[in-house]
């Protein structure tokens, strides 16, 4: 690793979609971290299959540049909202914060939250307006639009001291270049590396006094060293093979350190020794929780650990029960479901889950339905097969007075299609707080909603909108229950008996409603196979084959020929279930079906 006289911990972070992962990439070429004839991949930091798939970050991620004899140790952080909890947790171990904002969409819901949390913090903040060479930029609106965010979280939070002169960097991350004049192209990120390497981000800020402190902010596994823990020295040196003591919520205990790593570059370098300010990459400690502090054995000083915002929205998994089920998973238990469940929630301290009644159901509590999806594609790809209930928002009753999770949800859409969006989510029990234009063709709308009524919308939002449509939220807190809320309105399509469909059956039952299945495919009793075009259900035989007779006439047999189906992803089919349905997954499929399979056991009327 190269040698360096300074230190500092900085995260990036924004709204999803604002650039931040292309700016890491920008920042990681420009400071040499790729060698000459290294193959230079776009989105470096989405590492994951789920991520480079869908295009989001999901966890926070470091690396480190080295730039002016400093390093700088980077975190690359989820825009979306349902994974706050990464921005939350990677906020304990910087001690600056790089601000990106859209030049045409500026601040968003998720650039208020992460914000207030690094204001809360103390944490310096310098504010990036990338993709200034949007046609459709406007700069200087999203500047004010900028002064006036900080101005009201000044307020809110009651920071009389903030200083409001923040700095200012102009940026295209897709094009690779910044500058400290607004209306100056640059040829490289120079602007930026330099201003990062400055006096403005303050070095790491440690506690003064002897002996460790090592808040662990992060959970991961080494096939080589085993479980492995990450955080920021607070205090003191740290010394390989030197015995520590991790300090849990409830009990403490001592480990001998077998290995040190720390950042360099894409990937991490062996040290025997470190200190206070890095951030560190630790094994031999095979039980440590996220919040847990590492001390030195003769000073027991726990430091405050690490707190979220609580989960919004619950969903049930359980153990497969359907008569499919064994045919395509590898793990069916409810003892495998279970570990799976513990160890994920070790490493996301957003998420939390339960053991409820039933010894095979376990209840899942997560700040939205995108983290649970992510969480189910995770567990279907390492071989489960599970199913899952229609997500629920969580409620609370004090003083008999019922509330529940509101969202601010701030909405982009072509002009044309305001009237539309506006209808749905008033049905919905959403209040229009502001309506203003962007741009000539686009107009921005601002709702306050309960959670549960954003439940399955999203995927009726893209359709309403001709997928041009941008809809983010943020959690509001709990406000009094809003009242009843319709659900789906149609019915579903019902098989009524197992065997293999037929191109035949499912031409005949086309009159029904939408389908969401093919010909060949497998049914059972209660499996659904459609959308029914009324508001009740209905049993059908989906199985039906053509009898044979030995009459041929011209025009007697039809070529048959089915609509092309809707693809059946995780977050559609959680999306559409109502609460008497399953969403059944495996690796290779997923199917609705009706908790109660016996169609002698069911009513079709809803209710």
């Amino acid at each position: 690793m190269k040698n360096f006289r300074k230190r500092k911990n900085i995260a990036v972070v924004a709204h999803v979609d604002h650039g931040k992962t292309t700016l890491v990439d920008g920042l990681l070429q420009q400071s040499g971290s790729f060698g000459e004839r290294e193959e230079i991949k776009e989105r470096v930091m989405d590492s994951g299959e789920i991520e480079q798939e869908r295009g989001i970050t999901i966890t926070a991620k470091n690396c480190a540049i080295f730039w002016n004899d400093t390093k700088i140790n980077l975190l690359d952080t989820p825009g979306h909202s349902d994974f706050g909890g990464e921005v939350e947790r990677s906020l304990m171990m910087v001690d600056g914060v790089l601000l990106l904002v859209d030049a045409s969409e500026g601040p968003l819901p998720q650039t208020r939250f992460v914000l207030s949390k690094a204001l809360e913090r103390g944490i310096k903040i310098a504010v990036v307006i990338n993709k200034v060479d949007r046609p459709d930029a406007r700069i200087l609106e999203v500047e004010t639009e900028i002064e006036d965010l900080f101005l009201d979280l000044a307020m809110i939070l009651d920071l009389d001291g903030l200083d409001l002169d923040i700095p200012i960097i102009y940026a295209s991350a897709k094009e690779g270049w910044a500058s400290k004049e607004r209306d100056v192209k640059k040829s490289n990120m120079q602007d930026l590396l330099d201003f990062m390497t400055s006096d403005f981000f303050p070095e790491p800020i440690t506690s003064e006094g002897s002996g460790v402190q090592i808040l662990i902010t992060n959970l991961s596994y080494n096939s080589y060293l085993g479980p492995i823990v990450i955080g920021k020295i607070h205090r003191g040196v740290i010394r390989r093979l030197e015995t520590y003591t991790c300090m849990g919520l409830n009990s403490y205990k001592n480990f001998k350190l077998s290995s040190i790593q720390v950042y360099d570059k894409l990937g991490s370098g062996e040290v025997d020794d470190v200190g206070a300010g890095e951030i560190v990459i630790l094994a031999g400690l095979d039980c440590g929780e996220i919040g847990d502090t590492i001390c030195s054995t003769d000073r027991l000083e726990p430091l405050p650990r690490v707190t979220v915002e609580p989960p919004t929205v619950s969903v049930n998994v359980s153990v497969s029960t359907s008569p499919l089920s064994g045919q395509e998973g590898e793990y069916l238990t409810s003892r495998k479901l279970e570990e799976f469940l513990s160890d994920v929630c070790r490493i996301n301290v957003a998420l939390k889950y339960e053991e409820t009644d039933d010894p095979k159901v376990y209840k899942l509590k997560g700040r939205g339905e995108l983290q649970l999806a992510i969480v189910f594609e995770e567990l279907r790809r390492k071989g489960f097969e599970f199913m899952i209930s229609k997500p629920e928002v969580l409620f609370k009753i004090e003083n008999d007075v019922k509330s529940e999770p509101y969202e601010k949800v701030v909405i982009d859409v072509p002009s044309d299609c305001t009237g539309i969006v506006t209808t749905v989510l008033s049905k919905r029990k959403g209040k229009m707080d502001s309506m203003m234009p962007i741009g000539e063709d686009r107009t921005r709308l601002s709702f306050i909603i309960p959670s549960r009524g954003l439940i399955g919308y999203r995927g009726q939002f893209m359709t309403d909108t001709k997928g041009e449509g941008l809809m983010s939220s943020e959690f509001m807190g709990y406000k009094e229950y809003a009242g009843d809320m319709l659900s789906r309105i149609n019915g579903a399509i019902i098989a009524d008996r197992a065997g293999k469909m037929t191109g035949y059956a499912l031409f005949n039952l086309l009159s029904n409603g939408e389908q969401f299945v093919n010909v060949g495919e497998l049914c059972y009793e209660g499996m659904v196979i459609g959308e029914h075009n009324r508001s009740n259900d209905t049993n059908v035989n989906a199985v039906r084959e053509k009898h044979l007779s030995s009459v041929r006439t011209a025009g007697k047999d039809v070529n048959i020929i089915l609509p092309p189906i809707r693809p059946r992803t995780l977050e559609w089919a959680i999306d559409w279930i109502d609460n008497d349905e399953w969403v059944e997954v495996t690796p290779k499929s997923i199917r609705i079906r009706k908790k109660n399979l016996d169609k002698n056991k069911r009513s079709v009327i809803r209710n």
